[in-house]
């Protein structure tokens, strides 16, 4: 049965595939802001809450159903000086988790606000910061984007080799490690920053990637939506070609086909101050050409006074490459079950979505 775990600012809602189409089949912590929602290799469920006053809360459902609160990820004390910190409002502290991903080898990792990478062996029970990354020198030029701090929001991990990640920070640029994290090499060459000064628009380590996304099947091509607009390589990120579709280059999510490198798909929006659809209609953007075309997917969506945003985790796709999903700040679901052809509006009204992720 076709699943798909829908996070919002009022909880986590699961979704499932009828006989009569898409319907919500249950929902946990109602009322509490789920952040991110992983499947896990073994049948069950891991999930972030970021509680405000109270911190982040991770949860880990069995596959026989039941829950269980865990030890959320925990940053080691932080020196009175840091040589890696120029301000005083970046601390040593866990604001919020914005990813988790899991590779073969079942090591868990999760990306987190203020942007550190943590891996965990044990399916959530403990966590590891990520120190190779975390002191790199070049930390202190990362700085936050839409938020104040900076965020670790990608971590895409190479399926022929658990020990091969690629991950993205906003603003902070693309990372990469052969060794599991022992060592890291920034990779953002043909990437540019038109919101910083001339002389510092290549610059590596302030780069915003809004998302980072790799094809399952070929795992050296990869996506990412920009905030300066699209950018494509073919060789796991050691070099980046830019695109600009129309109506729009700006935009948080991104999704690639699991089995074809060449098609991928965007949610479009007006940047900056504005943040919302291109003249008030929602559209995906789909490629099928590995970037060198793109078509402007409409049907089903709403086109007249829509202020629906997608977040940068509110697109995914399925195993087939079929179905995807996408959701709003507005509480809009859609899904469509024929590569983005036509879109069915499956709920109108669920609190803010902040991610969607479809799992068996």
């Amino acid at each position: 049965m076709a699943t798909l775990y829908v996070s919002t600012r009022k909880g986590l809602f699961t979704l499932t595939r009828g006989a009569s189409g898409w319907g919500i089949a249950g929902v946990k912590f109602l009322g509490d802001p789920v952040a991110t929602a992983l499947p896990l290799a073994d049948g069950g469920l891991l999930a972030a809450l970021d509680l405000g006053h109270f911190g982040v809360k991770m949860h880990r459902r069995s596959k026989d159903g039941a829950w269980t609160e865990l030890p959320a990820p925990a940053y080691p004390p932080q020196p009175e000086a840091d040589p890696n910190e120029e301000r005083p409002d970046v601390k040593w502290s866990l604001e919020r988790v914005w990813i988790l991903e899991q590779g073969g080898d079942g090591a868990v990792w999760a990306g987190t606000l203020p942007g550190g990478l943590f891996r965990s062996d044990d399916a959530g029970e403990t966590w590891a910061l990520n120190e190779a990354l975390w002191n790199r020198p070049e930390r202190r030029q990362w700085f936050g984007g839409g938020n104040v701090l900076p965020a670790m929001h990608s971590v895409s991990i190479d399926p022929r080799d658990p020990k091969s990640l690629t991950v993205a920070i906003s603003c902070g640029g693309v990372w990469h490690t052969d060794d599991a994290g022992a060592t890291w090499a920034l990779r953002t060459e043909g990437m540019f920053a038109d919101y910083m000064p001339p002389e510092q628009r290549t610059a590596s380590a302030i780069q915003d990637p809004h998302r980072l996304v790799a094809c399952a099947a070929d795992p050296d091509t990869l996506w990412v939506q920009h905030h300066n607009g699209i950018f494509h390589s073919t060789n796991r990120g050691k070099q980046w070609r830019y695109l600009e579709p129309a109506p729009s280059a700006f935009g948080f999510a991104v999704a690639v086909h699991p089995k074809d490198p060449k098609t991928a798909w965007f949610v479009p929006a007006v940047k900056d101050e504005c943040r919302v659809p291109v003249e008030g209609a929602v559209v995906v953007n789909r490629t099928r050409d590995g970037g060198e075309t793109f078509e402007t997917l409409r049907d089903g969506l709403p086109q007249t006074h829509a202020y629906d945003l997608t977040y940068r985790h509110a697109l995914d796709v399925d195993d087939t490459g079929d179905v995807l999903a996408f959701g709003s700040t507005t509480g809009g679901l859609w899904i469509t079950e024929n590569g983005g052809d036509d879109w069915q509006l499956v709920s109108a009204h669920l609190p803010p979505i902040y991610a969607v992720r479809f799992g068996a």
